[in-house]
């Protein structure tokens, strides 16, 4: 399993639309969007990686309260074993009416043998 497939079967779990890069159809009242930030090796043995880390950024997309919503997200994303990296509001999208906050997540995967 990746970072996208975790995440997108969290946040499903969650009853939230969710996609990756751009929603894409006419979105709903509240939404995700999954942006992938960074693929990193964490750990070297031998010259070869051992560890990958992957960042991805999930913007929740609201035109509610989405205070409530937030902290469910990082508290679920916390007990699945992800890594809460940073959250902050980035403002209110006048044009369209929705509140969008971040939450940045990072988990650690293994290197699988090829």
């Amino acid at each position: 399993m990746n970072i996208l497939s975790e995440l997108n079967s969290i946040l499903s779990g969650l009853q939230i639309p969710v996609e990756t890069g751009i929603f894409s159809g006419v979105p709903p009242n509240e939404y995700c969007v999954l942006t992938p930030l960074a693929d990193r090796f964490a750990l070297f043995g031998d010259n070869k990686p051992q560890m990958e880390v992957c960042d991805v950024r999930v913007s929740l997309f609201s035109k509610g309260n989405y205070l409530r919503r937030a902290r469910q997200i990082a508290s679920a994303f916390l007990s699945a074993g992800f890594v809460v990296t940073d959250r902050r509001y980035i403002g209110h999208e006048g044009d369209t009416g929705y509140h969008h906050y971040a939450v940045d997540t990072a988990k650690e995967y293994g290197m699988e043998e090829s």
